[in-house]
C-alpha cells in the first residue's frame, strides 16, 4: 500500500449525492480479486457508450483530470452494498482522497484499510471547493495528512479529522495487519521471554 503524507492535485468535481458503491464500481467487475485491472471498471455505466466508446462529457474523461488525485464528491458517497472493490478502482485509477460532506461507514473503512483517505467536510466548505473548480478548474490543492488540512490556492488552510489509528497506517502506507507485522520482532522477543518462564 502506499503511504499518504500530502497530496497535491487539481479537485475533480463530481456532486452527486448518494454515489453508491455500483456506481463506483458496476457488479460485473467483482468478479475480479485481484486490484489490478480495476480502474476499467470505475464508473463504467458513466463513463463508458453501450459500444465502449467513452462519453467525452464525463468528468473522468476529461483530459484536464488526468493524472487528478483528489475526487470532490457529494453526500453520501459509497453507500449501497460493501464491497472492497470501489476503493480499488478508485485508486486503480489514481484517485488518493475523496472529499465528501459524508461517507457511508462500510465505504469509509474500507477506503482507510486500502490506501484511500476520505475526507469529510462541512457544506460550507464542499461548496467552496465546487466554486473553485469551477472558477479556476487547473488550480490546484494540497493535502496535508501530517497536519490534518488542506491548503487552498490562496494560502487559507481548513482542518479535517480522521482517526488516529487510521492515520498513522495511511502515513506509514500499512494496513492494519501490516501495523501489527512491523512490531515483529518486539512480538518474537516477548513470545521467547514469555516461553521461558
Amino acid at each position: 500500500m502506499e503511504k499518504i503524507v500530502t497530496i497535491t492535485s487539481k479537485i475533480i468535481p463530481l456532486p452527486r449525492n448518494s454515489i453508491d458503491t455500483d456506481q463506483i464500481i458496476p457488479a460485473r467487475y467483482l468478479k475480479a480479486v485481484d486490484k489490478k485491472g480495476m480502474a476499467n471498471g470505475l464508473f463504467a455505466d458513466w463513463r463508458y457508450n453501450p459500444d465502449g466508446t467513452p462519453k467525452a462529457d464525463f468528468v473522468l474523461n476529461q483530459p484536464r483530470y488526468q493524472g487528478a488525485k483528489i475526487l470532490l464528491a457529494g453526500d453520501n458517497f459509497g453507500c449501497g452494498s460493501s464491497r472492497e472493490h470501489a476503493p480499488w478502482a478508485l485508486i486503480g485509477w489514481g484517485i488518493r482522497a475523496v472529499i465528501s460532506t459524508s461517507f457511508a461507514d462500510i465505504f469509509k473503512n474500507n477506503a482507510l484499510k486500502n490506501g484511500l483517505l476520505p475526507i469529510a467536510v462541512d457544506q460550507s466548505t464542499f461548496q467552496s471547493l465546487l466554486d473553485l473548480t469551477q472558477e479556476l478548474p487547473d488550480a490546484e490543492i494540497t493535502i496535508d495528512l501530517e497536519k490534518q488540512w488542506i491548503a487552498l490556492p490562496d494560502t487559507k488552510t481548513i482542518a479535517f479529522e480522521i482517526e488516529p489509528f487510521a492515520r498513522r497506517c495511511l502515513l506509514m502506507g500499512v494496513d492494519q495487519l501490516g501495523y501489527i507485522l512491523s512490531f515483529e520482532k518486539q512480538i518474537f522477543a516477548y513470545e521467547e521471554k514469555m516461553a521461558q518462564l
